[in-house]
């Protein structure tokens, strides 16, 4: 891998690599039944050249997160590629420069599969498309879109999302659920197109809630959808 990627650029990607993969990862988990997919689009947006931004390996990483969770095959950078074709899935990649400091190799990354039904129709944006997206803050990698929600969830443990209706109290009562079932909740972000609307709620928990947990969540009658999502 040395040979093909200096040592300054990995060190310098190694972020992006996990957010890529989680990307990948929460993608094709909010597809219903997390078959027929064929064909994955992702777009970088950088302040630097798209000539300047290598994306094999990030690339390669989110074929690994689309790939792995819906098969028992391990991909890596040298058959990533070949594996995705194998399954008859297409990725393509589009490179968008924006404003922004050309230090940081990349501003977000989004990851859109097209042409399935989702578990979480909230996921699905405008264009029809599963649609997830994230940046890295501090070196970590946080989601920061779904569908056309925004949202701010660092990706670490797990992440429960829901749709509800936008109102007082929600997020306490979700809270108290998991905890009246000790589970921990790291974060949690709300994002609503405008107030006592639609919402969706994203809550990254350290431990992986029980059904009957899960089964009190989608009770709370404001929720009207909701997924749990390993990453």
């Amino acid at each position: 891998m040395h040979q093909w990627f200096p040592l300054r650029l990995l060190s310098e990607l190694a972020p992006y690599v996990m957010l890529a993969e989680k990307l990948g990862r929460l993608a094709v988990q909010l597809v219903a039944g997390g078959g027929g997919i064929k064909s994955v689009k992702v777009t970088y947006a950088s302040a630097r050249a798209p000539d300047d931004l290598d994306t094999r390996l990030l690339r390669a990483m989110i074929t690994k997160g689309v790939i792995e969770p819906i098969s028992d095959v391990f991909v890596n950078l040298v058959n990533a590629d070949f594996t995705a074709k194998q399954r008859g899935i297409r990725v393509s990649e589009e490179k968008i420069v924006m404003d922004g400091s050309p230090e940081t190799p990349l501003e977000y990354i989004q990851v859109q599969i097209a042409n399935v039904e989702s578990k979480f129709p909230s996921a699905i944006c405008d264009s029809g498309l599963v649609t997830v997206e994230g940046r890295v803050k501090d070196g970590i990698p946080h989601l920061t879109k779904v569908g056309a929600f925004e949202v701010d969830v660092s990706m670490e443990g797990s992440l429960i999302l829901c749709r509800q209706v936008d109102q007082p109290g929600m997020i306490g009562s979700v809270g108290s659920v998991l905890g009246e079932e000790n589970v921990n909740v790291s974060f949690m972000s709300v994002g609503r197109i405008a107030p006592r609307k639609t919402a969706i709620m994203a809550i990254g928990v350290d431990e992986e809630p029980s059904k009957a947990t899960l089964t009190k969540i989608g009770e709370i009658p404001a929720i009207e959808e909701f997924v749990f999502l390993k990453l």
